[in-house]
């Protein structure tokens, strides 16, 4: 007889450690504690297979899933079609794993854990619509951008061994105007280092012109898609869709699972951290975690507006008359910009009022 089925109570929760080629996964009672675990291929016969496994210990209160956002969102996707909750169960504190050790049902058994303390409850991103297809494409255009840089950096480099009359022609010439000087080159042989130059600065000068090609595609692809996903973020000053394409990212396809401006605002970690202790109660340093590119996106917003839009620039006239400095300042800015981008970002009422 199983005795773990004598002190159950019907509701469990599913702890999952995902992997490339298999997941595994834990069954925890409310009250019975691990009850069983299981290991599935990462494919939809595996899906089901540990759907059909979970259900039948009870009622499923939730699945806890590590790497949602990686190896893990396919079966995120999965379960909540299914009509499951799905929360994003992060790494194990690593005090535990010092403690206790670490392998595949371990990790199971502790997401499960997370999620049943309470200490697992973030929604993770659906990425079923327009802003997991701006992520796709952003990928593959800050890559295009990057790797079109070094060209241009590597072409600009390899021109100071050149001829000098080669050095002539080029001198003072644009990006453009360089590569597509560059690549019209028409070196004849390959008997001096001077021919192999030339060969070189002519690849290195088309693949910068198919780069660049690449990403303007790249970038009016991800503009259309902004526009299409939330025209009102680019309404705002400052605001233009490149920091509109990072904000549509990191808020996801469900930006209802962002419970407030201050949420919101820990997560492009422009909220401040406590630091208090003892005597010094009430302190805060600058978060440095949360969404680097996001932070980069809204600080580039705020000195915008700092620059060009005229009540910002009374805004930081006035505080710095009161003592404030630059860096405060920004601070502050930032965190209003965050307060705007929430109220923009957040599900129309119509939408609503129009299912009822």
């Amino acid at each position: 007889m199983n005795t773990n089925a004598q002190h159950t109570s019907g509701h469990v929760v599913i702890g999952v450690d995902t992997h490339k080629h298999v997941h595994v996964a834990a069954v925890m009672d409310t009250i019975g504690g691990i009850l069983a675990t299981l290991t599935i291929p990462t494919d939809t016969g595996g899906f089901r297979q540990l759907l059909d496994w979970a259900t039948s210990f009870g009622s499923v209160l939730a699945f806890g899933i590590e790497g949602t956002g990686s190896y893990g969102a396919t079966l995120a996707s999965f379960l909540r079609r299914a009509g499951h909750k799905v929360v994003e169960a992060g790494r194990p504190d690593r005090r535990l794993r010092r403690m206790n050790g670490k392998s595949d049902t371990l990790d199971a058994e502790n997401a499960a854990r997370a999620v049943l303390a309470g200490f697992a409850t973030v929604t993770p991103k659906s990425a079923d619509g327009e802003a997991e297809m701006i992520r796709q494409l952003k990928i593959v255009h800050d890559q295009a951008v990057e790797q079109r840089t070094a060209a241009m950096v590597t072409m600009k480099a390899m021109l100071v061994h050149a001829p000098d009359p080669l050095r002539n022609e080029t001198a003072g010439k644009t990006q453009i105007a360089l590569a597509r000087h560059l690549a019209g080159l028409r070196p004849r042989q390959l008997d001096a280092p001077e021919d192999a130059l030339r060969h070189a600065l002519r690849t290195l000068a088309k693949r910068w012109q198919y780069l660049d090609t690449e990403a303007r595609d790249l970038t009016k692809m991800i503009a259309d898609l902004v526009h299409r996903a939330a025209p009102q973020l680019l309404e705002p000053f400052g605001i233009g869709v490149d920091t509109a394409a990072e904000i549509l990212v990191v808020v996801g396809d469900n930006p209802e699972r962002i419970k407030s401006e201050a949420a919101l605002a820990k997560l492009a970690g422009i909220a401040p951290v406590p630091t208090g202790s003892g005597m010094t109660s009430g302190r805060h340093r600058i978060n440095h975690g949360g969404h680097r590119q996001l932070n980069a996106a809204i600080y580039r917003t705020v000195i915008v507006r700092m620059r060009f839009h005229q009540p910002t620039t009374d805004y930081v006239n006035r505080r710095t008359a009161e003592g404030k400095t630059k860096r405060e300042i920004i601070r502050c800015l930032k965190r209003y910009v965050i307060r705007e981008v929430y109220h923009l970002i957040r599900p129309a009422p119509r939408t609503i009022s129009a299912a009822s």
